[in-house]
């Protein structure tokens, strides 16, 4: 599958370190504001051997339709800010490529956005795209069914400069139906991002913890979305509609 970056943060600089060591999928382009890297491609910049183009493009020197038109895709995958999707969205979906987003917060508006593209393309949205924090989603959720009435506490850990309350905590909160005030936050030196759901029982807890230990983890996420969404119709699709084959008995 080729595939396009949007976004390299943090995070989008372990998606692209992954993809480039990825032998059954190949990383095209790295679309970014600035134009500092222009004259390098992502092996050359992370020292890694690979045959992937790879290379930086700037928005000052080519426009998101001259970069698809020029060097097509079969997905892209974005990681970069809040408001990107409407960089490339509708050039995009317009092409039906499909378009995997991991970012963490979103309004209703560009919610909306992503259900108008969806119409057109296949459009997939995880605010967090690890595949561990999705498994924990779905047991979460048979462990509420369960027991409906026990006690929730969500605790998410981030690095000390991560604003807002985490996307994932906010997930959780969303699919248990239990108040944004259960949601305890701590904020500490460079740790790259742990939930932990706590169930209190009479005379007992069970608590479901996730950590990411690498961002690297992001980009395996990103990839095992792509693999499962390649004979997918255009629509919108979340990480539990990918899982749901999975958990059937």
């Amino acid at each position: 599958m080729k595939i396009g970056l949007f976004g390299f943060g943090k995070a989008g600089k372990a998606v692209a370190s992954v993809i480039l060591q990825n032998k059954d999928h190949s990383l095209e382009w790295i679309y970014r504001k600035t134009n500092r890297l222009n004259s390098r491609d992502a092996s050359d910049f992370f020292g890694i051997e690979s045959e992937d183009p790879g290379h930086f493009y700037s928005e000052k020197k080519l426009s998101v339709e001259e970069l698809l038109e020029e060097h097509p895709v079969d997905a892209i995958i974005d990681f970069s800010s809040q408001e990107g999707i409407y960089t490339y969205g509708e050039s995009a979906a317009q092409k039906k490529i499909k378009i995997i987003s991991a970012i963490s917060h979103y309004s209703d508006k560009e919610v909306s956005f992503l259900h108008k593209l969806a119409q057109k393309a296949t459009v997939f949205w995880s605010p967090n795209i690890t595949l561990g924090i999705n498994y924990l989603l779905y047991a979460a959720q048979f462990l509420k069914k369960i027991a409906p009435s026990v006690d929730i506490e969500i605790v998410e850990e981030h690095f000390k400069d991560k604003k807002g309350v985490s996307g994932t905590a906010i997930r959780i909160a969303d699919i248990l139906d239990v108040k944004d005030e259960k949601i305890n936050t701590i904020r500490a030196g460079g740790i790259v991002g742990k939930h932990e759901v706590i169930f209190g029982f009479p005379f007992q807890t069970v608590r479901l913890i996730h950590e990411s230990i690498s961002r690297d983890a992001f980009g395996n996420g990103a990839l095992f979305a792509a693999e499962h969404l390649v004979n997918k119709k255009p629509g919108f699709y979340k990480f539990e509609d990918l899982l749901h084959p999975y958990f059937k008995v």
